[in-house]
């Protein structure tokens, strides 16, 4: 019978070595890094990340997140490159390796041909004095004091902080590059994230004669009946130039009837709000939804970039575009 309280004994020990081994990293954050930031920054052509092992597959992971936030990155496996695939690699690039020893053969059998192209070379490693360190343009320190595993063989701090240490390099070239949503957008165009990064209110919105919206003068009978048709909860109204002055919602025509207004007398303008909540056209959808969370509202008024009545858009638009 297994012990329930050793399980979590076991795996609350994990994550407080890995989580000191983590926060070790950051009086290693100096210049050295910097150093490292500033070749990526400069580099003209792609950075090649390279590990065996474990670190292959969080050096595979560093060269996925840097690739998708700005940074042309892809892997090439040790092993392959002594075989071939060291033809992927340019004057150009950058190379990261990634190596707990420092002395990983297979990587170590790369460097004559690196050095030889003048290729700069960062190394990740968890020994300072080891080739890779001593070898690499830039060393960056991803040594651990140990690994969570109770043998000390498995590796799992080391991969850990390796990890982390790749995603501070890859989160300071986004924050350098000026990187936006919009950026980041175009390299996930797929799926649900590609649809919430892209996806614009104008792609979705109703515009023309689906829009409600009723002359200044209109009694509250008649725009009940256009708030009614259209659907919207709600109506615009246009002055006698046909500009937006204001909005009237069935929330108002409650409140309006609740004071006692005649909804066959009243004048809309008496009653309809100049304070109302819009959204560009050009902003993204998710933004829209956003808005609507925020202040409870069912549907929103869409604007132009001249600041003018183009459209409307509501919840259900947003759900049956899966921004939601």
């Amino acid at each position: 019978m297994t012990n329930t309280a050793q399980l979590i004994s076991s795996a609350k020990r994990t994550i407080e070595i890995e989580h000191e081994a983590v926060r070790s990293l950051l009086h290693r954050i100096d210049q050295n890094f910097a150093r490292a930031c500033s070749l990526l920054l400069d580099c003209k052509g792609r950075v090649v990340v390279t590990g065996m092992g474990k670190s292959g597959h969080i050096a595979r992971k560093i060269a996925a997140t840097l690739a998708s936030t700005g940074t042309p990155a892809i892997f090439v496996h040790p092993g392959e490159a002594s075989h071939g695939d060291l033809g992927m690699i340019t004057e150009k690039d950058v190379v990261i390796v990634l190596s707990n020893s420092g002395t990983t053969e297979e990587i170590v059998t790369l460097l004559p041909v690196l050095k030889r192209k003048g290729i700069p070379l960062i190394s990740l490693t968890g020994k300072k004095n080891s080739t890779l360190a001593d070898e690499a343009d830039v060393a960056l320190d991803a040594s651990v004091t140990k690994e969570a595993c109770p043998l000390g063989q498995a590796p799992t701090s080391s991969t850990t902080v390796a990890l982390v240490l790749g995603d501070a390099l890859a989160m300071a070239l986004l924050e350098a590059r000026g990187f936006t949503i919009e950026d980041f957008a175009v390299s996930h165009p797929g799926g649900r994230l590609g649809r919430r990064l892209l996806l614009k209110v104008a792609n979705i919105m109703h515009s023309g004669a689906s829009i409600p919206r009723v002359p200044v003068h209109t009694v509250l009978s008649d725009a009940l009946l256009e708030i009614t048709s259209k659907g919207f909860g709600l109506t615009t109204v246009m002055d006698s130039k046909g500009k937006l002055c204001g909005v009237f919602t069935d929330g108002d025509l409650r409140r309006a009837i609740d004071s006692g207004k005649d909804i066959k007398t009243t004048s809309i303008e008496s009653v309809m709000s100049t304070n109302y909540k819009f959204v560009s056209e050009e902003a993204l959808a998710v933004e829209a939804a956003r808005l609507m969370q925020d202040n409870q509202v069912y549907a929103l008024v869409v604007k132009n970039s001249a600041n003018e009545l183009s459209g409307m858009v509501k919840m259900h638009d947003l759900l049956q575009a899966n921004v939601l």
